[in-house]
């Protein structure tokens, strides 16, 4: 059955090395969607980093920008086992940042449609579809409020983008420090359920 599955944490919480054994686990074909750009030397060390230890078997289809459209033209998406895309954190900060050098003077609003419309393309895609979808994100809500607009903006966008992969997926995996807990087996509390209790 096709499934959405978010696998969040923090920087280095093991999130990539549990999602590529969890797409391992079905029979099939996978398809790797790697969002990254290589633009510096340091990049670069970095994918190919994670090149090296994905399985031969895995076709993998590059693409920064407008996934869901990727996915819809590429002709092993519907019959993956798995699709995994790694990561929605660089995903947003490339359509945030699709402007080039006027980025930080991008309209907030114009940001905020852009991602809006990038999350629910790929959400669209995975129903038409009916792929295994597997996605990696960063929790970046957890630290300081960054100081400068553009970074404010990011933060405010991938929250939204989190929340809303998190609403349709089957699966809600958080990593910390290598431990994976499932969000959604958890009992999950409603604003309504707490207010219940400050009348009794």
């Amino acid at each position: 059955m096709a499934s959405v599955t978010l696998i969040l944490g923090g920087a280095r919480s093991g999130k990539s090395d549990f999602a590529e054994a969890l797409a391992e686990q079905p029979a099939g074909p996978r398809l790797y969607v790697a969002t990254a750009e290589a633009l510096d030397e340091e990049m670069r060390t970095r994918v190919a980093a994670h090149q090296a230890r994905r399985p031969a078997h895995w076709t993998t289809l590059e693409v920064p920008l407008q996934v869901g459209a990727a996915l819809r033209s590429h002709p092993q998406a519907a019959g993956a086992g798995v699709v995994l895309l790694d990561c929605l954190t660089l995903l947003v900060s490339n359509v945030i940042l699709s402007e080039g050098p006027n980025a930080p003077e991008l309209d907030v609003d114009t940001a905020w449609d852009r991602v809006r419309a990038e999350v629910e393309a790929l959400l669209a895609a995975q129903q038409d579809l009916g792929c295994q979808l597997v996605v990696v994100s960063n929790e970046v809500g957890l630290g300081v409020v960054p100081p400068y607009s553009l970074g404010r903006t990011y933060r405010d966008c991938l929250g939204w983008a989190n929340q809303r992969l998190a609403e349709a997926a089957d699966q809600v995996i958080w990593l910390v420090a290598g431990l994976a807990l499932d969000l959604k087996a958890l009992p999950l509390v409603r604003p309504g359920d707490v207010a219940s209790r400050w009348r009794q």
